[in-house]
């Protein structure tokens, strides 16, 4: 490097060093108190001594100056580490912030010594373990990788309301430790050092100090509380291991090749490889992420579970889905999560024999005679103590459960470890069998406190999916009996014509025209009982698949079919319309209030049906000079089931014409007075008709 690019390096470490010292000094003059503020104090102070140790050695190209400097850039680390494990700790627990220093202090302190160590070897020219230099490079790696850790913990557990004050200093860090990363990564995959991204560390540096005096001004007053999850914790410490284990992994990697000779290369490849693979097999581990996730809730938190977490996983997984089966497997696999057990089984109780019978497993094979007697000694024993059975402890110390005998089909799953009853009250509506765990997990106090209150959340969801498939099917049957009623109802008014023409009969049977009217009478039940049969196989008639209906030929129908009745309908056709429905249905529809029409009016009376057009609408009118109805009657009573005021009717017909008018897009307008008469209103969308005026319909009752 030429001697004037060698003093311009100088000046950007030395301006870089000067910014640290004054930005120290200007933190200590402030009398801040607090370990945060000492901690700061001490790192800004050994960066600017770095840098300016750094400054000095290429400015009068000093060795030993520039060792020291390679030793001050370690002590810099060590200061950045003081500085954020300060952040890390929480407010008000010492017990936490010590149980963090527990992995952070030796880890730190093993990649300090490492440093140092690096460089006093480099010192007295020991070369045995290989070149220092290397191993002042892997030692920068090492500390870049922890940095990074820690700044990660910084940023994602503190609380949303200090996040704004510490996003620049992470920024600040974080871009620190990665260009050093980058830097030191590069020169040990190369074998030498990139002196031009070198040159610029103390700009990288002196860059990183403004964002780091903003964090410092947005605290000021206000305390950057870190909330430490136990989710967090557990990758950032996976993801320390992980960088660990690979810079172990390569620094032997590098000793293979050193002391391998011709092979050294291919060895290293292979051994690199070896242990890639090694790493990726453990990760992927459910047995190693147990034992991780247990030793990490025993050694940094004082309970075991954070209930949060766990209550809303627990929710997630059994709001998942909605069938019973489905429901039970993540019931099943929730509770174990929580034990780290590898599979289970749920046993539910059966409302027709009262046994519990296996409803749903998961990563379990059970045998086939596996349901247990509500009466059994099992049960019994659940009801009345409401325990999570500890299979392993009843092996080992029987006694303990007040001489419990298992069922056979238990006592025969060997790897079966705790049974958890699923209670309501005093109720048990089931029960779980889970396996034995990955790892060695306690059965304490608040293991059993929290399987028997997730067990209770889980009965109770259980319960309500259970009532919600009932419910389903109470509302199958409902909608069958509708059907059937509808069905007696229409069979009802086919025997009254089918009589009314056999009372005739004798009368009339040697007339023509009574003959044949008979024939067609004959026709048309037949048809309309074969039509009823569908209907029972096949359900309701669905609307997709309605056709044009010339209204007026409709109406004449019915008028034929109601012609032997007294008194006759009258058919008065204002206007031809057409409206979109099926022939057979409004012909039961208006047939129906026809005959409501004839049964409500004496023979000197009168019934008539009116064709028309109102605006967009077709209007079938059927009136009466009949009986009437009340207001009172109309408004709490019509068009509800089994509602009428015929001692013989069923109250069906007029419900079955309003849905059926309704799902056509249509209304059904009514007006009556009492020993007045009744006009009955259908109002449908005509075919091809535009709106136009019309005088509007007087309605008392419009439904």
């Amino acid at each position: 490097m030429s001697a004037p690019g060698s003093t311009l390096i100088a000046w950007s470490y030395g301006l870089a060093g000067a910014l640290y010292v004054l930005f120290a000094l200007r933190i200590a003059l402030a009398r801040k108190r607090g370990a945060g503020a000492l901690a700061l104090t001490i790192a800004s102070a050994a960066t600017g001594v770095w840098a300016i140790t750094t400054a000095a050695s290429l400015a009068i190209s000093s060795v030993t100056l520039f060792v020291a400097s390679l030793i001050t850039d370690i002590v810099s680390y060590a200061g950045w580490y003081a500085f954020l494990a300060v952040l890390l700790r929480p407010a008000g627990t010492a017990a936490r912030s010590s149980a963090v220093a527990s992995w952070l202090l030796p880890v730190a302190t093993a990649v300090i010594a490492w440093g140092i160590g690096a460089q006093l070897l480099a010192i007295i020219g020991f070369t045995a373990l290989g070149d220092p230099s290397r191993l002042g490079a892997f030692d920068i790696v090492a500390a870049a990788v922890l940095g990074l850790v820690l700044v990660e913990q910084v940023f994602r557990n503190v609380a949303q309301e200090s996040r704004w004050g510490v996003t620049p200093l992470c920024l600040g860090l974080g871009a620190v430790f990665a260009f050093d990363l980058y830097t030191f990564a590069e020169g040990l995959l190369f074998n030498r050092l990139d002196m031009d991204v070198w040159s610029v560390r103390g700009l990288v540096r002196a860059l990183a100090l403004p964002l780091i005096a903003l964090s410092l001004v947005r605290t000021q007053g206000a305390g950057t509380r870190i909330v430490l999850s136990r989710q967090v914790v557990f990758r950032s410490t996976a993801l320390a291991a992980s960088g660990l284990y690979l810079l172990v992994m390569a620094g032997a990697g590098y000793y293979v090749r050193y002391f391998g000779g011709a092979w050294g290369g291919a060895l290293q490849v292979a051994f690199l490889f070896a242990a890639l693979v090694v790493l990726l097999a453990l990760t992927f581990s459910g047995s190693i992420r147990a034992k991780l996730r247990v030793t990490i809730s025993k050694h940094f938190f004082s309970y075991r579970y954070d209930y949060r977490d766990e209550w809303l996983r627990f929710t997630h997984a059994l709001s998942a889905h909605h069938q019973q089966s489905a429901v039970g497997e993540q019931v099943v696999k929730g509770l174990a999560d929580m034990v780290e057990s590898p599979g289970g089984g749920l046993w539910l109780r059966d409302a027709n024999t009262d046994a519990y019978i296996l409803s749903a497993r998961w990563n379990m094979s059970v045998p086939d005679e596996s349901t247990e007697l509500g009466a059994g000694e099992l049960m019994v024993f659940m009801k009345q103590s409401g325990w999570v059975i500890n299979l392993e402890e009843f092996r080992s110390a029987p006694e303990r459960y007040n001489g419990l005998q298992l069922p056979e089909w238990l006592s025969r799953l060997h790897s079966a470890w705790l049974v958890v009853p699923l209670a309501i009250g005093s109720d048990i509506t089931g029960f779980v069998v889970l396996l034995t765990a990955r790892t060695v997990v306690e059965v304490n106090w608040e293991v059993n406190d929290l399987l028997k209150t997730a067990g209770r959340q889980a009965a109770i969801f259980l319960g309500q999916v259970q009532a919600t498939e009932a419910l389903l099917e109470a509302r199958k049957f409902d909608a069958f009996n509708r059907m059937s009623a509808f069905v007696v109802h229409d069979l009802k008014n086919i025997v009254a014509q089918l009589s009314l023409m056999l009372r005739n009969a004798e009368r009339h049977r040697d007339n023509p025209e009574f003959q044949q009217d008979m024939l067609m009478t004959v026709a048309h039940s037949v048809d309309r009982m074969k039509q009823l049969m569908l209907q029972l196989r096949d359900g309701t008639t669905p609307i997709a698949g309605t056709q044009r209906v010339d209204l007026s030929e409709v109406a004449n129908k019915v008028k034929i079919a109601k012609a032997p009745q007294k008194p006759a309908i009258e058919l008065e056709v204002l206007e031809p319309v057409v409206a979109h429905g099926h022939d057979d249905r409004l012909e039961r529809v208006i047939g129906h209030l026809a005959q409501n029409a004839i049964d409500a009016t004496p023979p000197d009376g009168k019934v008539w049906i009116r064709i028309g057009r109102q605006g967009p609408n077709a209007v079938v009118e059927v009136g009466d000079t009949g009986h009437g109805m009340t207001q009172e009657f109309m408004r709490e009573r019509l068009f509800k089931p089994f509602e009428t005021t015929k001692q013989t009717g069923m109250g069906i017909g007029a419900y079955e014409s309003q849905q059926y008018i309704r799902e056509l897009g249509g209304n059904v307008v009514v007006e009556s007075t009492p020993d007045v008469g009744t006009r009955v209103r259908l109002l449908l969308p005509a075919v091809d008709s535009s709106p136009r005026p019309g005088v509007s319909v007087p309605t008392s009752v419009a439904v």
